[in-house]
């Protein structure tokens, strides 16, 4: 793809070509998300202006990154370095998944609780759920930890960025982090390492290993949060899970003595998050 002083909508039509080509399902979105960051603009600029000439250092920055999407898959995310979540925009790297609209159940389970209550994001990676529960609701105490350094140093960036109070701490699940806790809320890996092979490139080539892979039915990691979270006296526990799993998990959850249990589904109608509530003396 060449680029010498074309119209916008050559340059988008050109960059869908090569998208398309490297199996992306979005690929008119990401052209257009990627061609707005080289030009300094939002979408909609694009749309009003199609006869906008793309040239000079934007228009080498926008083909460096069609082509890096289209021959190695690097996700938009990654490219664009942030990426939206709720009403909050995140820094983001290969350090840490990608947030996703899925996600947001999650935060929503947490939304109800009352001022003063104590929340843990497990796994918080990018901080996406913790940061965005405390711009939301800004009178809860918010805790995100992960075991991985890495990220936490994703999170510690966007927490000065957005200039929430989350505390951001180094554990491995709810190891040492006590049990006084009013909600447990976790993304946690949940892929079974089968499905490996069929995930989208960008997801399998360039998203962190440990964040997505749960073992052979993607469920170790699920299983000992839970068990782990029993143990606590948080009233509310709310997991992310994929597709599939929610009949398994929902047991789980309420043989751990959290009777309350529902699911939440995601935009596509999939049970994506599990919450569990129980009564504590």
């Amino acid at each position: 793809m060449a680029l010498a002083g074309v119209p916008v909508r050559d340059a988008l039509d050109s960059a869908v070509v090569a998208i398309t080509a490297s199996g992306s399902e979005s690929p008119r979105l990401d052209a257009e998300l990627l061609l707005a960051h080289a030009l300094g603009v939002d979408r909609a600029a694009l749309i009003l202006d199609p006869d906008r000439e793309v040239s000079g250092s934007p228009a080498r920055e926008f083909q460096d990154l069609v082509r890096r999407r289209a021959t190695t898959g690097e996700p938009v995310a990654y490219l664009l370095g942030t990426k939206g979540f709720r009403h909050i925009d995140l820094l983001v790297d290969p350090r840490v998944l990608v947030p996703r609209p899925e996600t947001e159940p999650l935060v929503e389970a947490a939304l109800p609780l009352a001022d003063g209550a104590r929340v843990l994001d497990v796994g918080t990676g990018s901080g996406a759920v913790a940061l965005a529960l405390k711009q939301e609701r800004p009178a809860l105490h918010v805790t995100g930890s992960d075991v991985s350094e890495e990220a936490l140093a994703v999170a510690r960036a966007n927490r000065e960025r957005l200039g929430l109070e989350v505390e951001l701490v180094h554990a491995d699940l709810l190891t040492g982090l006590g049990e006084d806790w009013d909600a447990i809320l976790s993304n946690p890996p949940y892929i079974a390492e089968g499905d490996r092979a069929g995930l989208p490139r960008d997801v399998r080539d360039h998203e962190p290993g440990g964040a997505l892979f749960g073992g052979a039915d993607g469920l170790d990691i699920v299983r000992e949060l839970i068990a782990q979270a029993a143990a606590t006296r948080a009233p509310l526990l709310a997991l992310e899970i994929g597709a599939g799993q929610s009949d398994e998990v929902r047991e789980l959850v309420r043989d751990a003595g959290f009777h309350d249990v529902a699911a939440r589904r995601d935009l596509a109608g999939i049970e994506r998050v599990v919450v569990g509530r129980r009564r504590i003396r």
